[in-house]
């Protein structure tokens, strides 16, 4: 039977540390997992866009998913991101990749081609058939520049079996709404939007994929385990604690902002690679004084 629940609660998609010299920050990368995994996530995803993955190399990548890997050591379950807008080198990847430790993929609906409704299921039917393991579809029409709708959506979780869960980041609450009355037993509809992330749990949604928990990780697991509890005070203290900060982190994109708290915090250093670029200083200090308002920090 399908069974989304492992990707319930609260998955972080953890950014990558950089140092001064465009290098993989190994040592900022072990304290964001424990940073992580203190802060009371429920798993860890890897290589998300917020990793910054379209700018690592191969090596780069298996480097520093063995590392997480590594450090995790079997505390949270671990999804690592495969995706593209090649189908082909899709199916290559999952192939030939080690997948041992991982617990699901993560794999985003193709970007820049603008497929059809009909070309997105034909691409998730062969992605899904190079791996047994979970699949966790991604919808982000604002980075691929296609919708997945709510119908693409019910027919491949209908079909696929081990295609448990969507990341739904389209920021449609109706066709969320849609996907949530309508999905089969033990499919998860997870939030990839963390100003949504109340909305969507109180609708029925499972959880959610954060970006902002990579830096707060603490009052938005709070947020997300309270909402699923049940508990919506507390769940909308956390939330309305959080939402400015949300909004400024996301400014001059995704990941900038977020280092950006994570710098002021002590994890790892702003740095991005190109072609992002470190936010405004505006931005930065809109940031800290949001951090302190809402009492993000000491």
């Amino acid at each position: 039977m399908r069974n989304g629940s492992a990707f319930e609660g609260l998955g972080v998609a953890m950014v990558t540390p950089f140092n001064a010299q465009g290098q993989i920050d190994y040592p900022a990368l072990q304290r964001l997992v424990e940073h992580l995994i203190q802060g009371g996530v429920d798993y860890l995803v890897v290589h998300g866009t917020t990793g910054e993955s379209p700018v690592l190399g191969p090596e780069e990548k298996r480097a520093a998913l063995d590392f997480v890997l590594e450090v995790n050591n079997g505390r949270r379950p671990v999804v690592l991101g495969i995706g593209g807008n090649n189908t082909a080198a899709v199916v290559k990847e999952l192939k030939e990749s080690d997948l041992s430790g991982v617990t699901g993929i993560l794999s985003v609906s193709p970007s820049y081609n603008k497929p059809t409704q009909v070309g997105i299921v034909a691409h998730y039917r062969q992605v899904a058939e190079a791996s047994s393991l979970p699949f966790i579809l991604y919808n982000v029409p604002a980075r691929t520049s296609s919708n997945v709708e709510a119908s693409t959506t019910l027919l491949l979780a209908d079909e696929i079996p081990h295609m448990v869960a969507v990341k739904e980041a389209s920021g449609n609450m109706v066709q969320i709404m849609e996907i949530i009355q309508d999905a089969p037993e033990g499919f998860a509809v997870l939030s990839g939007d963390d100003a949504l992330g109340l909305p969507i749990l109180a609708a029925g949604g499972k959880g959610v994929i954060s970006v902002v928990g990579n830096a707060f990780p603490d009052p938005y697991a709070k947020m997300v385990h309270a909402a699923r509890k049940g508990d919506m005070v507390t769940a909308r203290h956390h939330h309305y604690q959080l939402l400015d900060t949300i909004n400024l982190l996301f400014v001059e994109g995704n990941p900038s902002g977020v280092k950006e708290a994570l710098q002021y915090l002590g994890i790892c250093e702003r740095h991005v690679r190109l072609p992002l670029v470190s936010v405004s200083e505006e931005t930065r200090k809109a940031i800290y004084a949001s951090m302190a308002e809402g009492e993000l920090v000491g």
